[in-house]
């Protein structure tokens, strides 16, 4: 649904650049310890030398920025969305089966970012670490959580017992690999490139389906979107000569979806307006290399949380496609 990925869009954009301008006034210098805790550096500061008053403020900021962020979230869907649909008593529906479960990835992507995005608000506010943890990862199983009630007080939809199970697996991916191993060693990215179909009909359907602007496919495309788990070797080998930004990337996404669970469409009196079920619907698993912006260090704290922000995506690379029982090699993939 549209509602969750106007939420990531949200976290990848309005939270990072509020961290920006509040880290803009601190003065804290980076210890050039080697043996120093890098977990508690962020974009060059040396973040546990807060005072108890800084500390204390930067906490009310988060927890406002938080409270009146998921606020203003939660009523622009409630004017704009849900108040177009006939309201009912919370109910479930089962929609495992849709989309051959690419928009249930993208919830556990969803979530994970968001616990990323958190978990960098709390840092900077100078928390405790088990205690950010469980309150990054949490609190954004908890925002997901409260988009499903609204699913589920909703005639249109439902609350989706699949989505609520792919949030928790975001949201404990995130709280896991914080736990273990104090960073993100296997991160989860997102790529999408535009599809066009030589078949009109084809291009018609995806402008009802997916809407007919760049920014509208790139949100709900399904056909387009791609979703990452990229794992740092260095992290894994510390010993190695590999250089820290290497990675290596497996791919999920599908094709050939014109319709929920089949490609077929009828109009309000259950007329067939629409009917391609010649065209097979497929999964598609990816090989990659991949590049973590974020393990690339530069003396500027602006750069490096530029690359923070963007190692959220997929960096473009050749992949080594499986689908339909058979290998391709893409030149490029994103």
């Amino acid at each position: 649904m549209i509602s969750l990925y106007l939420r990531i869009l949200i976290l990848l954009f309005f939270v990072p650049c509020t961290i920006t301008l509040l880290a803009q006034n601190d003065t804290t210098q980076l210890t050039r310890d080697p043996l120093y805790d890098t977990s508690k550096i962020q974009y060059g500061i040396d973040i546990s030398a807060l005072t108890p008053k800084q500390k204390k403020t930067r906490t009310w900021l988060v927890t406002g920025t938080n409270v009146i962020g998921y606020g203003g979230v939660m009523a622009a869907l409630a004017s704009a969305w849900y108040d177009d649909y006939t309201k009912t008593k919370l109910h479930s529906f089962n929609d495992s089966r849709e989309w051959l479960q690419v928009d249930k990835v993208g919830h556990v992507y969803g979530t994970w970012i968001e616990s990323i995005a958190n978990n960098e608000l709390w840092k900077w506010a100078g928390m405790e670490r088990k205690k950010r943890i469980w309150i990054s990862g949490l609190t954004s199983f908890a925002f997901q959580t409260t988009i499903e009630y609204l699913d589920g007080r909703s005639a249109e939809w439902g609350w989706s017992w699949a989505d609520f199970g792919a949030n928790v697996l975001g949201s404990g991916t995130f709280i896991a690999q914080e736990l273990a191993w104090d960073e993100q060693r296997i991160q989860l990215k997102w790529s999408f490139h535009r599809k066009s179909y030589k078949d009109a009909s084809l291009n018609q359907r995806s402008n009802e389906l997916f809407g007919k602007s760049s920014p509208e496919r790139f949100l709900k495309d399904y056909n387009g979107q791609t979703y990452w788990a990229s794992a740092s070797l260095k992290s894994f080998f510390p010993k190695s000569k590999l250089p820290g930004w290497l990675c290596v990337s497996l791919g999920y996404g599908a094709e050939g979806m014109f319709g929920g669970e089949e490609n077929i469409a009828k109009d309000a009196v259950g007329n067939i307006i629409f009917d391609r079920r010649d065209i097979k619907r497929y999964r598609q698993w990816y090989l990659a290399p991949d590049i973590d912006l974020s393990k690339i260090k530069t003396n500027s704290k602006a750069l490096n949380f530029v690359f923070l922000v963007l190692s959220a995506f997929k960096f473009p690379a050749p992949s080594l496609e499986f689908s339909n029982g058979k290998f391709r090699v893409n030149a490029i993939h994103f």
